[in-house]
């Protein structure tokens, strides 16, 4: 049976400082819906969750930033947190990568703090 979302990828950009919660769950529904999503971060190697001000687990960065191809995904989200929207927008490569969703009107997400 065909899920909703088959086919579709979805780039959650985040950096250090995430709200963890903010990028697991929509990740996991995102994920049981059909689509692939993939972490997209400031830099390779691992980011930091952030449960409210505790420090929580780390996660695989799939893709750097100046290496991704926005064009080569269907929808953009990026979770809120403490740190993570203060990093993102002082990166010209994420700003770029986040423009490019607008500009094409790609479906885009943002949870709390994300909007900044």
């Amino acid at each position: 049976m065909a899920r909703k979302l088959d086919g579709k990828k979805v780039a959650i950009l985040v950096a250090d400082g995430f709200e963890q919660v903010e990028m697991t769950k929509p990740r996991e529904a995102l994920d049981e819906a059909g689509a692939e999503t993939k972490i997209v971060s400031l830099k390779p190697g691992k980011i930091q969750g952030m449960n409210h001000a505790d420090k929580g687990d780390k996660f695989d960065v799939d893709l750097a930033v100046k290496d991704a191809r926005p064009n080569e995904f269907d929808a953009f989200m990026i979770p809120g947190g403490l740190f993570n929207p203060d990093a993102l927008r002082s990166d010209q490569n994420a700003l770029e990568f986040a423009q490019h969703f607008f500009r094409e009107h790609k479906p885009v997400a943002v949870i709390c703090d994300g909007p900044q």
